[in-house]
């Protein structure tokens, strides 16, 4: 399969300080306002578009190549991409896999979103790193940079925005029912091989233990994860108060992934808070650690260019092992703002944010990473497992 990238299209991103980065267009023919961010993974292109954690985002990839292996209807995070544009080296000229359903210029270009390639990624990355992350435009269209600057600041950023409300779900929901999203790929092998290798799926257990999981943006991995532990997960949307939550009876609430800043989430925090009162274990997930420390007395801060990659190594202080991690995130948990009953057990060794929260005497704990992502490494897969554990424990 060839990827049909125009030869004439051309593209242009603009930072908010006025450095203009001019290069070939693929993608929608469209302009867009976003926090420009990188990321460090070399593969999961495809979960990253479509990770709504990244509303609002224009993403740049330090891998140079990117779209080689295509896109395809299986491997999506959410129901659409959420990413503003896309920002790459070099989109790979071919898609060479067999799971593959168009090539990502094609699959950007059905979403309505715009890409650049052909500017030097690794000097916007280092310019990233020293400057922060910065609002910037990126268009496949005739835009002027002065206009482009316009834009920029009429934008605005992403702190103080509540993004959540755009990404959750409008109602309630059990997630797969029928148990045909949530099973692991089965490799079959022998003389007579499967006619179809796509649907090939391993047996589930028993949904055995009913759950609510707050949508602040979630990611449908998790979901597929919690029901691989014999979860039956019932979503709800982002603004659902606690008692509405308390009604489905659940044994456990989990708290999602999701965009923007956690500041502007007074009414999640509120929610949480009022299902801290009633003892119910719960478990947070990236955005989710930073509601539930909000809910606890806490504070949360913006990281200078976020945590955005496959490859962050978290040290668990208890028994001092090392996890390496998927993360996505560009804000973090002020560790000094938190009450004495809250115990950070998580740090990244790369700048010592908080990586980890549990309370001290309830059945409560976060991380701010993504056990749910195959980054390589499967180090934090048993959490999903520890929040069952938990779960029985308490009866």
């Amino acid at each position: 399969m060839s990827t049909p990238v125009s030869e004439t299209m051309k593209a242009i991103l603009v930072l908010e300080d006025g450095t203009v980065y001019r290069g070939g267009g693929f993608g929608a023919r469209a302009s867009a306002c976003g926090e420009v961010c990188f990321n460090t993974s070399m593969t999961g292109y495809q979960e990253i578009l479509t990770d709504p954690s990244y509303k609002a985002q224009i993403v740049t990839m330090t891998y140079p190549l990117i779209g080689n292996y295509g896109v395809n209807t299986q491997d999506v995070e959410s129901w659409k991409p959420h990413v503003s544009g896309f920002v790459v080296r070099e989109v790979s000229p071919v898609v060479s896999n067999w799971r593959a359903d168009s090539s990502l210029a094609e699959y950007l270009e059905q979403n309505g979103i715009p890409g650049i390639q052909g500017i030097d990624t690794r000097a916007l990355t280092k310019k990233l790193r020293v400057r922060g992350a910065m609002n910037g435009l990126i268009s496949t269209e005739d835009i002027t940079p002065e206009e482009a600057l316009k834009r920029i600041e009429k934008w605005g950023g992403l702190e103080g925005v509540d993004y959540v409300k755009e990404v959750t779900h409008p109602k309630s929901f059990l997630w797969d029912e029928k148990d045909q999203e949530s099973s692991e790929f089965r490799l079959s092998f022998g003389p007579e091989p499967s006619p179809n290798p796509r649907t090939e799926r391993q047996p589930l257990p028993p949904a055995d233990i009913p759950i609510v999981a707050y949508d602040y943006g979630i990611k449908y991995n998790i979901l597929r994860r919690l029901r691989q532990s014999g979860f039956q997960v019932r979503v709800v949307p982002a603004g659902t108060p606690a008692a509405e939550v308390l009604q489905y009876k659940p044994a456990g609430v989990f708290l999602s992934n999701g965009p923007g800043d956690p500041s502007a989430l007074g009414y999640a925090v509120q929610a949480v808070g009022d299902l801290l009162k009633s003892g119910i274990p719960i478990f947070g997930i990236c955005l989710g650690q930073q509601i539930l420390a909000q809910s606890l007395g806490g504070k949360t801060f913006k990281l200078k260019f976020g945590h955005r990659g496959a490859n962050q190594p978290v040290k668990d202080l208890n028994s001092g092992r090392v996890e390496i991690t998927s993360q996505n995130h560009g804000f973090a948990v002020d560790p000094a703002s938190l009450p004495a009953e809250i115990a950070v057990d998580r740090i990244n060794l790369n700048d010592q944010t908080v990586e980890g929260l549990r309370h001290k005497s309830k059945p409560v704990f976060s991380v701010q990473y993504h056990p749910e992502a195959s980054p390589g490494p499967h180090d934090s897969s048993p959490l999903f497992e520890e929040f069952r554990q938990m779960i029985l424990r308490r009866g």
